[in-house]
């Protein structure tokens, strides 16, 4: 007997569209900006006070540009950012694509060992940096690993006047130098060093073409609709692709105007611009979001201005999202998926989809990419509604880790597909579901445990904020299940047994948690994702029960 039930499809996509990919530098891009909106404001400062225009930003960056050629950076060299959100930062990404120096972007919370690692790695000839954040000292730091580091031949300081003495370099008399300069670059050519949180060793240098960047951040704008009117709040770090990508470029392919409301997040600072600024987007990780609406006060801030925005990094519970649409005026907010080494997006919900796909999936395919879920042991593509890993092929897949070929070869099959390293359903309607990382799937007694599933079950709790599931070791089942959880209110914490109770005839016996750690905060990555390694570390060794 046959069995004459069609075949499920294979859970691949490619993302098409009617829009061309743009084959610009991004010199070229923001001279096109100029352009057609020279009088528009490009770029506010909130804490400075400071604001640009597209002709004035442009003059700026041209000038910090004409400084860097006339300090022998060749096209090629890399030269270090190591700062915080500010005007500044924004001006060195411009100005070193005008020249075709490779950007190296430096985490504000590595340590002086990390920040050796990366002015060695990468080679860094001249380094950017702030004075000093949050009790950190970065002259002295510098100071202290430059020994180790020969190929750095200077350091210039942001609010210092290294600063100033530096940008003054840029003399009109280097204008004909920079026209030739830009006349010899491909879009094809690296621009950008972007080095991944690394997990065990030292993280990778994911290195970044023009073409990757630009496309990236112009298709992830044209998804919610981004027009010169737009005023784009990035609260966000600029050290990381949501910031400098999908922030910046996003803004300036599109003329619209970048707001920086504070150095670091704040989620009253990141509000008062979103009023005061009139801001029509707003970009967070959930957990960004989370602080914004439970801010005291938070009703009479006005955010009537808002349309659209960003929310990455991790999954969003359903409530948050509500919350956010309804309170927030983000009727059109779009969830993006993506990796460093992909640019980042490769996946992204559209304006119009419904609450259930905003939370319940990371998204579809961008134009002019593919998609396609794996299993991990053969390579073979998957049933669509079976889970796999994930994998993206296309413009955006990084040209490879700095130095390290076979690194590259590991993360990039000969097929030119990047394996995410990422659990993921894709449904038959081509949305994309993140059921958790590989190395996250919780194995309990054999049972294979998705800690999004339970996360987002336990979200529903009156007594929980904010929760994050890990696997730690178990004697009996090899793994069992601990839930994070940060109260609602500290005063009223969350008990084992409540929790368990709530979980009761509504989970299977194997996914309800076993034990429970209540934290005041989660650790987090700069760029806002929670660092579940540490929460497994940190637990791991602990006693059976509350952690």
């Amino acid at each position: 007997m046959t069995d004459d039930r069609p075949a499920a499809e294979p859970s691949y996509a490619h993302g098409t569209g009617g829009t061309a990919l743009l084959g610009d530098t991004i010199g070229a891009n923001l001279d096109r900006a100029v352009a057609a909106w020279p009088d528009r404001e490009a770029l506010v400062d909130v804490p400075s006070g400071r604001r640009w225009t597209y002709a004035e930003f442009a003059a700026d960056v041209d000038r910090l540009a004409r400084a860097l050629l006339a300090s022998d950076v060749a096209k090629g060299d890399r030269v270090g950012i190591w700062a915080v959100n500010c005007a500044e930062w924004v001006l060195v990404q411009y100005a070193t694509a005008r020249i075709g120096a490779i950007m190296v972007n430096i985490n504000p919370a590595y340590r002086t060992h990390e920040v050796a690692y990366v002015l060695k790695q990468a080679g860094i000839s001249l380094l950017f940096a702030s004075l000093r954040h949050k009790g950190s000292d970065y002259r002295a730091m510098v100071e202290q690993v430059r020994p180790a580091c020969p190929d750095l031949r200077e350091a210039v300081y942001i609010d210092d006047p290294s600063w100033t003495a530096f940008a003054a370099r840029g003399t009109a008399d280097r204008a004909e130098e920079l026209r030739l300069r830009a006349a010899e670059l491909s879009c094809d050519d690296p621009i950008n060093i972007q080095y991944t949180s690394g997990t065990t060793g030292f993280p990778k240098g994911a290195t970044l073409s023009h073409h990757n960047i630009l496309n990236n951040g112009y298709f992830v704008g044209e998804l919610i609709a981004y027009s010169e009117q737009d005023r784009v709040c990035v609260p966000v770090p600029f050290y990381h692709c949501f910031g400098m990508v999908m922030g910046n470029l996003a803004a300036t392919s599109h003329g619209a105007c970048l707001v920086v409301p504070a150095a670091s997040f704040d989620p009253a600072a990141t509000l008062a611009a979103v009023e005061r600024e009139r801001c029509t987007s707003l970009y967070g990780v959930p957990t960004m979001f989370i602080a914004e609406l439970n801010l005291p006060g938070f009703a009479g801030y006005d955010l009537s201005t808002l349309r659209t925005g960003i929310m990455a990094g991790s999954p969003c519970p359903v409530e948050v999202m509500k919350r956010v649409v309804a309170e927030m005026h983000m009727a059109e907010v779009a969830i993006c998926y993506g990796m460093t080494e992909t640019s980042p997006v490769s996946l992204q919900t559209r304006t119009d989809d419904d609450l259930e796909h905003r939370t319940g999936t990371v998204g579809r395919v961008l134009p002019h990419l593919e998609v396609k879920i794996v299993d991990p042991a053969t390579g073979v593509t998957r049933p669509r509604g079976t889970a796999g890993e994930l994998c993206t092929r296309g413009y955006s897949v990084m040209l490879g880790y700095w130095a390290e070929p076979e690194k590259s070869a590991e993360a990039i099959d000969a097929g030119r597909w990047m394996h995410t390293g990422d659990l993921a359903v894709m449904r038959e309607d081509g949305y994309v579901e993140i059921v958790g990382r590989i190395k996250d799937m919780i194995i309990r007694g054999g049972e294979n445990v998705y800690p999004r599933e339970i996360e987002e079950f336990l979200y529903g709790h009156p007594k929980i904020r904010d929760v994050q599931v890990v696997g730690v070791p178990h004697e009996r089942y090899g793994e069992e299940v601990l839930a994070c959880v940060i109260p609602l209110d500290a005063a009223d914490p969350l008990t084992l047994q409540e929790l368990r109770a709530f979980c009761a005839d509504r989970l299977a016996h194997y996914k309800i948690p076993s034990r429970l750690s209540v934290l005041d905060a989660f650790p987090m990555t700069v760029s806002g994702k929670v660092r579940k390694i540490e929460l497994r570390e940190r637990y791991g060794a602990a006693a059976p029960g509350e952690a």
